[in-house]
């Protein structure tokens, strides 16, 4: 009974069994279905066989094909000590007594023949003859060329359709069901660390527990703690998200698995799903590790929209899949998941509570201090003057991201490198914003006086009023060159603000609108080159009215769904009655700040006509020459002295 009960262990069949007796026989076809004798014959100089020939040890020359030489010896030749090595065995124990013994290149056949007739004149006997001989196995491989190439392809094209089986998927065709995560090994890829990241200190300071936990797990597991399952990176793009997730696991020193939230989702059923399996089964085999999913809100997004048929479409598979590894029943154990996106008010609410991305970490735009720190760490690899002025660079880029300030960086290098400078200074950091804000100069674009005239005023009332009003961002450049799609532009350097009060966005409407306004003041005419302007204008409107609750005809109310229901929806979440309301509040706003400009500018006339006739000359103006024609502006002034009197 115990005997039959044993296994038999029979060998298991393997392709490569195939692979190698083909190899095989073609191996042996080659050493010993042709004529073995040449494969034992030994390669030799024309300075030996010279010396050979004129012993009178040579019976026999065969040339092969006008270029190879086989030489037989003589008996007397091979039982010389000279010669031992050319009867010795071959391979299968035979000697080699009949020849070839020797083979070599005869080099020139007509100097070679000469040579033969020569030593023949002279008394030696031997015979020599020539051969052509055709390789019938090449041959017979160019004939089955195409044969093998097709089984070639079909071996292929088979191990890529098969894939293996396991990992959730593995065995689908196509391999298709295996995660596409790019492993960042701890040992030999992940090399960023917190150093690498400037700026970002409030979300560095919050993934610093993640950190902390990765490394040592029973400080926290001792006491009862339980793993964080994962965190959201929620914040504007460039910002570092993507960044500062390669430093948490550079810091933790663990696996990390990184791939974007699209690479789950293809056109087969199933796919997304099963990739996620794959995923986190790959992950707990390398635990502690990390997973870093980026704009997850590709398969994040909350579930029921926009689905028409009430069907369970393939995201939202993927989507649940995602769930369950991330807090079910087949929890896994020192896995955490990192993910990253900038429309965290569309993803599921499943996905967010707590137990699963247990915490969202703003990362926010930098500050004036934490561009600076940007700025030192992307102005490292480029060649400076010396003692360059960052803070300075700080101040110039309100708004910028990490990404921003990094192509400042590299476009300013291409500038100063265009320029044919050794160095790069203050003034090509400027050029590099102007460009990458308003575009590149375009100098030889065909306007008319008439047109050039329009736009200096046109941008010689932005600068007026943005210089009359307290609130408006002060005037850094102007300039009537075209730029990109404008005609003209104007920069400004906005105040960095954490709340915006009504009179602030106000003030900006009407600097915006005071060019529309210089064109009605100077032409009793206007024109199309406000388009840009009216847009800003009508967006801050619209949102002073129904987002943020700052008219007094609609009231303390807001219309804004910051969790992205009501993002799809059909109906508007207000009466017919109030949008008409909305619509007159918002145009009432706009027309008073209009008029509100026009009065400023007709009160400065004289030093509109003196501005834009000066820009008109010069092509650019800063902010020194308003302050030639304007004086200091007053709210400045007041600034300076209450600070001089708190001292």
């Amino acid at each position: 009974m115990n005997k039959n009960n044993k296994k038999i262990n029979k060998p298991k069949f393997n392709s490569y069994w195939i692979y190698g007796l083909v190899s095989l026989f073609f191996i042996s076809t080659y050493f010993i279905g042709g004529d073995s004798s040449v494969s034992a014959s030994k390669n030799i100089n024309i300075t030996s066989f010279e010396k050979f020939l004129n012993k009178n040890q040579i019976k026999e020359v065969t040339v092969i094909n006008k270029s190879i030489a086989q030489v037989t010896l003589n008996r007397d030749a091979l039982n010389s000590p000279e010669h031992k090595n050319a009867n010795s065995t071959n391979f299968l124990g035979q000697k080699n007594l009949n020849g070839p013994h020797y083979i070599f290149e005869i080099g020139n056949l007509e100097l070679f023949q000469n040579k033969l007739e020569q030593a023949e004149k002279k008394g030696n006997q031997f015979n020599y003859n020539f051969k052509t001989v055709e390789n019938k196995w090449f041959d017979v491989l160019i004939g089955f060329l195409p044969l093998i190439i097709l089984v070639g392809l079909w071996i292929f094209f088979m191990k890529r359709m098969s894939g293996g089986a396991g990992g959730g998927g593995g065995s689908q065709i196509f391999n298709i069901g295996k995660s596409k995560a790019k492993l960042f090994d701890e040992k030999t890829d992940v090399k960023t660390t917190f150093k690498d990241v400037a700026g970002l200190e409030g979300a560095k300071e919050e993934v610093q527990e993640i950190v902390d936990f990765l490394k040592n797990p029973t400080k926290y597991t001792k006491l009862g703690g339980k793993i964080p399952k994962g965190a959201l990176l929620v914040g504007l793009p460039g910002t570092g998200k993507t960044l500062l997730a390669k430093a948490v696991a550079g810091e933790a020193k663990v696996p990390f698995f990184s791939l974007s939230g699209s690479d789950f989702v293809e056109m087969f059923v199933g796919v997304g799903a099963s990739r996620v399996r794959d995923l986190f089964k790959q992950a707990k085999e390398k635990s502690p590790a990390i997973i870093f999913i980026d704009e997850i809100d590709a398969i994040g997004r909350a579930r029921g929209k926009s689905n028409m048929t009430g069907g369970n479409d393939e995201r939202e598979n993927t989507l649940n899949q995602l769930l369950t590894e991330m807090d079910g029943f087949g929890t896994n154990t020192n896995v955490i998941v990192i993910a990253a996106t900038n429309r965290a008010d569309v993803l599921d609410k499943a996905l967010m509570r707590a137990g699963r991305f247990d915490r969202q970490i703003y990362v926010d735009l930098p500050d004036v201090r934490e561009r600076k720190q940007i700025f030192a760490v992307h102005l490292k690899p480029i060649k400076t003057i010396k003692n360059l002025d960052t803070d300075f660079l700080a101040k110039q880029t309100p708004g910028f991201s990490g990404a921003d300030i990094a192509n400042v960086c590299n476009e300013a290098a291409l500038i100063a490198a265009r320029k044919l400078k050794k160095a790069v200074n203050k003034q090509d950091f400027l050029d590099a914003v102007d460009r990458i804000v308003g575009g590149l100069e375009k100098k030889n674009k065909i306007i008319t006086p008439e047109e050039k005239k329009t736009i200096a005023f046109h941008e010689a009332g932005h600068a007026t009023v943005s210089w009359m009003l307290e609130h408006a961002a002060p005037l850094v450049k102007v300039t009537i060159v075209p730029r990109g799609q404008s005609l003209g532009a104007a920069w400004y350097l906005p105040e960095e603000r954490q709340i915006v009060k009504p009179e602030q966005i106000l003030d900006e409407m009407c600097a915006a609108l005071g060019g529309r306004a210089a064109e009605k003041v100077i032409f009793n005419n206007i024109s199309t080159g406000a388009l840009s302007d009216l847009e800003k204008v009508t967006k801050q409107a619209r949102s002073m009215v129904t987002v943020y609750g700052l008219n007094d005809k609609i009231g303390n109310l807001t219309y804004y769904d910051s969790s992205g229901e009501n993002e799809y929806g059909f109906t508007k979440p207000y009466s017919d009655v109030t949008a008409q309301i909305i619509d007159q509040e918002i145009s009432n706003i706009i027309e008073t700040q209009y008029q509100r400009a026009i009065k400023l500018l007709k009160k400065h006339k004289n030093k509109l006509v003196e501005l834009a006739d000066f820009l008109l000359d010069k092509e650019v103006i800063f902010k020194e020459d308003l302050i030639r024609i304007y004086g200091e502006r007053p709210f400045d002034i007041k600034k300076v002295v209450k600070k001089t009197n708190s001292k």
